[in-house]
C-alpha cells in the first residue's frame, strides 16, 4: 500500500478531521497576476465535497492577507470554511469574521518607511514587483529573469538588514517576504486545531513556508507535499489535478453525498 492510500484509511476513519490547505500552488496553478489566481476546478470540487462531509472541517492557511485570501478563493460571509492569512496571524471563523491582533503603531510606521525604501532601491528591475503585506512587504520576481532576481533579493535583504533586522524572513517560489511578527503555518495550524479539536489533520502545500506546518504536525497526523523540493511529509503528490483527486477520495470515504448540492456560501456561491 502506497504512503497516498495509507494516509486516506487514516483520515477516512479518524472521528473529527480538520483539513488544512495551502491555496497557491495546492488549490490553484501559479499565476502572473497573483489576484487572478482561483481553485482549479477539480480542486473546487474536491474542496467542496469536503465541507459536506460529517466531522470534517476545512481550512485555507495562506501566506496572503485575509482580505486578498477572501478575493482569490471566493469565500463569503455565509461560508464554513475557516481562514488562516498572513501565515497564521490573521483569521476569520464562521459566526465571527475577522479575528487579528492589535499592530504597534511603531512597527506599522517602520512598515511604512522600509516599503518606501525598498520600492525605491529596486525601481527600474524589470520584472519585479513589491508588495505591501498586512504585517510587512513582500519581493516577487517570478517575471524577472535569474540574473534581476537575485540582484532584486540581495539588494532587498541588504536594506531590510539595515533598517529592520529583527523581521522575519521568507523565501518561496519566486518571492522573498518579510514580515515583523514571527507566526509561521504552525501557528496556524496549532490556533486552528485549538478551535477545532480534531483527532486528526491533514496539511498540505507546495512550498518551503509549507514546512512549518507539516513538521509541526503530531502522530497520527498527515502532511502532504506537492511538486519538487525537500519535505517532511508523509505524501508526495505531483501536482493539483492528483491531489484534487485524493482530496475528492478522501470526502467520499468520509460519507459526502457526491450528487448533493453545493452548500450555500462555499466559495461565494449561491
Amino acid at each position: 500500500m502506497s504512503a497516498a492510500d495509507a494516509a486516506l484509511d487514516r483520515l477516512a476513519q479518524t472521528p473529527r478531521l480538520l483539513v488544512a490547505l495551502d491555496f497557491d500552488g495546492t488549490l490553484s496553478p501559479l499565476v502572473d497576476a497573483p489576484m487572478e489566481a482561483r481553485m482549479h476546478p477539480a480542486a473546487r470540487a474536491a474542496v467542496d465535497a469536503l465541507v459536506a462531509a460529517p466531522e470534517t472541517t476545512v481550512a485555507l492557511v495562506s501566506g496572503r492577507s485575509l482580505a486578498d485570501l477572501r478575493v482569490i478563493s471566493e469565500h463569503d460571509e455565509t461560508s464554513p470554511i475557516r481562514l488562516a492569512g498572513s501565515h497564521g496571524v490573521e483569521y476569520w471563523y464562521p459566526g465571527r469574521g475577522r479575528v487579528v491582533p492589535p499592530v504597534d503603531p511603531g512597527q506599522a510606521e517602520l512598515r511604512a518607511a522600509v516599503l518606501d525604501a525598498v520600492r525605491a532601491r529596486l525601481d527600474g528591475l524589470d520584472g519585479i514587483r513589491v508588495e505591501a503585506k498586512e504585517f510587512g512587504l513582500a519581493v516577487h520576481s517570478r517575471l524577472a529573469d535569474d540574473e534581476t532576481a537575485a540582484r532584486a533579493q540581495r539588494l532587498a535583504d541588504e536594506l531590510m538588514a539595515e533598517r529592520a533586522p529583527a523581521w522575519r524572513r521568507r523565501a518561496g517560489h519566486d518571492v522573498v517576504e518579510y514580515s515583523f511578527r514571527d507566526e509561521g503555518k504552525d501557528a496556524a495550524i496549532a490556533t486552528l486545531r485549538a478551535e477545532v479539536r480534531p483527532t486528526a489533520v491533514a496539511f498540505a502545500g507546495d512550498d518551503v513556508t509549507d514546512e512549518d506546518a507539516i513538521v509541526a504536525l503530531a502522530p497520527g497526523d498527515v502532511g502532504i507535499r506537492l511538486g519538487a523540493g525537500e519535505s517532511a511529509a508523509e505524501v508526495r503528490m505531483p501536482g493539483i489535478p492528483q491531489f484534487a483527486a485524493w482530496l475528492g477520495e478522501l470526502a467520499r470515504r468520509r460519507g459526502a453525498d457526491p450528487q448533493g448540492p453545493c452548500p450555500a456560501g462555499v466559495g461565494g456561491r449561491e
